[in-house]
């Protein structure tokens, strides 16, 4: 079965020493992902507004 680790960026996952996601088969791993963007929180106080930016997050991380 095919694992694929992906990697953004980040300057915490190499020093934490993980990897964003990791996708084997139709299953799909993953860690570290915030409502974060350039060191400001995106949708302080909404909750609807911080899941709806993470899971764009992920979505971009598979569509590369």
């Amino acid at each position: 079965m095919d694992r694929k680790r992906v990697f953004t960026g980040s300057p915490w996952e190499p020093i934490v020493g993980y990897c964003r996601a990791v996708r084997v088969g139709n299953r799909i791993e993953v860690a570290g992902t915030t409502a974060m963007k350039d060191g400001e929180v995106i949708g302080e106080g909404n909750p609807y507004e911080q899941t709806r930016f993470i899971l764009q997050t992920i979505e971009k991380l598979f569509l590369n």
